[in-house]
């Protein structure tokens, strides 16, 4: 098995960055695609800091300029590769946005390249509505953070080819991670099962039941869960959990509902590491 040749990622924001590093070190050829110079200087900073750190720990496999030398940063996805194998969609988690992005990529890209996105929560099927060739279209669902998380959610719409699906499998094995291939459904199986978790840790904290530190530590000890799921809550962005939230709330019903403590905290600006505090104080 091997990684694609030319990969195109479409955003290079944190989840951009990551899924840029993990390719672009397994040997693809990598064009990240940002809106301007300066968005894309961002993105040049997340991707260095991403292998040097993954250099630093001897986890790289190789020197970082000879990663950075298949890595191209772009403006506009008027640049986008036309013999791209695989587009991977990383733009914020807006449906529209999505939409129109994916759109564009297909007026561009060739008729064998895979379009895929990185959506946590969004109905594939309905995002491939505007696409003229559904069946090359699928989910792929990396984690924060890329480099170090062995899983890649796999979601087939209604209408992705089988031979997709499978090229995508064999692409995800041969970046060493583990997929798990799952029915278009809200929120998938990761995002609804770590949603639900979350929000009810958060309601917890809410009602006085425990602090953060103990709730975490409840379940990494007593269910042996990496990370506790307010940590984790930080760590993924108080605010991109309330909006998968809102999400599911509207398409699953009142189980959902996002805790007021939440929409409190992200209306404050306490997004979680990113901003330094959220459930936790992070240093930066």
């Amino acid at each position: 098995m091997a990684v694609p040749e030319t990969v195109a990622v479409v955003g290079g924001g944190t989840m951009g960055a990551g899924i840029t590093h993990v390719f672009a070190a397994a040997g693809a050829r990598v064009t990240v695609v940002e809106s301007d110079e300066t968005a894309g200087e961002a993105a040049r900073v997340r991707i260095a800091g991403s292998l040097e750190r993954a250099a630093g720990k001897g986890k790289l496999g190789t020197g970082v300029d000879e990663v950075w030398a298949r890595v191209d940063l772009v403006a506009g996805i008027a640049h986008l590769p036309r013999d791209a194998d695989l587009v991977v969609e990383a733009v914020p988690e807006t449906p529209d946005l999505k939409a129109n992005v994916l759109a564009a990529v297909e007026r561009i890209v060739g008729e064998r390249t895979v379009l895929a996105s990185n959506t946590s929560s969004l109905s594939i099927t309905e995002l491939a509505a505007v696409l003229d060739d559904p069946s090359r279209f699928l989910g792929m669902h990396f984690f924060n953070p890329v480099p170090a998380s062995r899983l890649v959610e796999i979601v087939g719409g209604q209408q992705t080819a089988a031979e997709v699906r499978d090229r995508v499998v064999d692409w995800v094995r041969a970046l060493g991670k583990t997929e798990v291939v799952v029915r278009d459904s809200p929120g998938f199986a990761t995002s609804r099962l770590g949603v639900a978790l979350g929000l009810e840790a958060i309601r917890m904290l809410e009602e006085g039941v425990a602090d953060a530190e103990a709730i975490d530590t409840a379940m990494e000890l007593g269910y042996r869960h990496p990370m506790g799921p307010l940590r984790s809550t930080d760590v993924v962005g108080l605010d991109v959990r309330l909006a998968i939230a809102e999400y599911l709330n509207s398409k699953l019903g009142d189980r959902f509902e996002p805790p007021r403590l939440l929409r409190d905290k992200v209306a404050r600006g306490e997004l979680g590491r990113k901003t330094g505090q959220g459930f936790y104080r992070w240093e930066h």
